[in-house]
């Protein structure tokens, strides 16, 4: 089992999860965090804490959200580790509430 991070993260990118990971398995890209399921331990703190419900178990997946296992497991490999959270992204507030985010997504 791992954590994914899913659509709502989109254009937020909160970053309460990369202070509570004891494992560092957050990266973070122009306007989405990833999980490395490589180094993730399943702790489900990160899941807690997100703002906007992003972080999800690979089990409670709904059908349209299985892309992005994928997702997550590419851009770990591309993007840089974060362990200090920045800022979120200025209109974070904007688009915590919408649902139609995932063209959006910068990869």
């Amino acid at each position: 089992m791992t954590y994914v991070v899913t659509e709502p993260c989109i254009n937020c990118r909160h970053g309460d999860c990369i202070e509570v990971c004891p494992v560092q398995a957050f990266h973070q890209g122009p306007n989405f965090m990833v999980i490395d399921a490589e180094v993730c331990i399943n702790c489900s703190i990160c899941e807690v804490v997100c703002p906007v419900s992003a972080i999800k178990s690979h089990f409670d997946l709904a059908p349209h959200e299985v892309e992005f296992v994928e997702i997550n497991r590419r851009m770990a490999e591309q993007w840089p580790v974060v362990t200090i959270a920045s800022q979120p992204l200025p209109d974070a507030e904007v688009w915590a509430s919408r649902s139609d985010k995932r063209s959006l997504l910068k990869l």
